[in-house]
């Protein structure tokens, strides 16, 4: 992994090899179709999603990939959906063979928008 921080989320893809930066664009193209507003930033050397806050982050590392909810409740309310992959305090892992569905990502953005969005009344 590089240490220097990308500009963007696509200079960020583009340092990944093919077979993660294949599961990290699909990952991408959901929280995007999910929350169309939301604005891409690099936040802590990772891409991240902006919506009323962070919404999520995601990182690619030696032997796993994450999903970072910036949120430990969500990953307790969710613990059942999430057995398949090992959690801890907001952060999902998961790996280029076990990716996480878009279905499950979907939920998850959502549930995020949600908490931001009440965070903010």
């Amino acid at each position: 992994m590089n240490s220097a921080t990308p500009k963007n989320i696509d200079e960020y893809l583009s340092w990944q090899p093919e077979k993660v930066r294949s599961v990290l664009e699909k990952l991408r193209k959901t929280i995007i179709e999910t929350a169309p507003g939301a604005e891409e930033v690099i936040s802590y050397k990772m891409p991240a999603f902006k919506y009323h806050g962070i919404l999520l982050y995601f990182a690619a590392f030696k032997n796993h990939c994450s999903l970072f909810a910036a949120n430990s409740s969500l990953t307790d309310d969710m613990k059942a959906e999430l057995k398949a992959y090992k959690t801890s305090a907001g952060t999902i892992q998961f790996t280029i063979d076990n990716p996480l569905p878009a279905a499950l990502v979907k939920k998850i953005v959502k549930a995020r928008m949600k908490q931001n969005l009440s965070k903010k009344k």
